[in-house]
């Protein structure tokens, strides 16, 4: 059974940087650590930021990152064009990913320079669920950045359009 993440939630980052993690989330992240699969030790989480992610941090589970970074270590530059990519994908992905850990409460401090990365010293974010990953953005951004532009779309399809129509033609015939 696949175990993702879903949903839309409003959460609180408070003075000290805490933000409590649905306790959904807590379970996919719990699945995908080794360590904590285990029994031995608290969800690991990685926390990806920087200015790709358009204003948000992007989180995965620790198994989602590791194929992350095995794909990119694994990449042999044959051309100086796939050192340069190589090189970017280091940089902006490696470079700008953090290890945290949820507490015994289900809460993640994130630290003061990915807050900063967000314009947020404290107060409401909105946690994303993304099927393999999540995002956290500040609640003041999340409606312009992400829910108009995506209601907006569908407007624009009209209201006899199913969304579940453009999964089918990217993954074959219905089930």
């Amino acid at each position: 059974m696949f175990l993702g993440f879903t949903g839309e939630y409003q959460q609180k980052v408070d003075g000290k940087g805490r933000l409590s993690v649905p306790a959904d989330f807590r379970r996919v992240l719990e699945a995908g650590d080794p360590a904590a699969r285990d029994g031995g030790a608290l969800p690991g989480l990685y926390v990806q930021y920087g200015p790709h992610l358009k204003g948000c941090l992007m989180v995965q589970t620790v198994d989602a990152f590791a194929d992350i970074m095995n794909t990119i270590m694994s990449i042999r530059p044959r051309t100086a064009a796939e050192a340069e990519a190589r090189r970017l994908a280091q940089v902006s992905i490696l470079g700008n990913t953090i290890r945290l850990e949820l507490d015994r409460d289900g809460r993640v401090v994130l630290p003061q320079r990915q807050r900063a990365k967000l314009g947020l010293a404290e107060g409401e974010v909105v946690i994303l669920g993304l099927g393999d990953n999540f995002e956290i953005w500040p609640a003041a951004s999340y409606e312009s950045q992400v829910a108009a532009p995506a209601a907006e779309r569908l407007e624009e399809m009209g209201a006899a359009h199913d969304p579940m129509t453009a999964i089918w033609a990217l993954t074959g015939p219905e089930p």
